[in-house]
């Protein structure tokens, strides 16, 4: 997969997310910046499709976690957004869910990075002028 690329609607974001899920294996954490709007949760969708949940996915903003499994891996997909203190997440079963053979997606990962693991993929998701996204990529540690 080339970066940066341009998505130009819901639909290529979630075309990504399903290219990503191939060359995420167990145990990846794959953060994902962007304003809100930018298609974070949509990207994810992609990512639930590749790999292979067939139910229905939706941003945990007021929950914080959801969980999807049934697919080749579990997904865990968090929202910082509205946490407060970085034990919120903690307390949901974070150093777990890390250590799981799954695939960890962050919404907001920029609020607690003190959390992400090394080799945490980032994803930065911008709004281009004139209309679309420009994703692109980068590693921690």
């Amino acid at each position: 997969m080339n970066f940066p690329c341009d998505c130009v609607n819901p639909a290529e974001m979630r075309a990504l997310g399903r290219e990503m899920a191939e060359e995420l294996a167990a145990g990846s954490v794959l953060g994902l910046c962007g304003d809100l709007g930018a298609g974070k949760t949509e990207l994810v969708k992609g990512l639930a499709a590749g790999l292979g949940y067939e139910g229905l996915v939706t941003s945990p903003t007021f929950t914080l976690l959801h969980e999807y499994r049934g697919g080749s891996r579990p997904l865990f997909h968090f929202d910082f957004y509205r946490v407060e203190a970085a034990g919120e997440i903690v307390d949901l079963g974070w150093d777990e869910l890390v250590e799981e053979e799954g695939v960890l997606a962050v919404e907001w990962p920029e609020r607690f990075p003190g959390l992400l693991p090394p080799e945490t993929l980032i994803l930065d998701i911008e709004f281009r002028p004139g209309g679309g996204r420009r994703v692109s990529r980068r590693q921690t540690g």
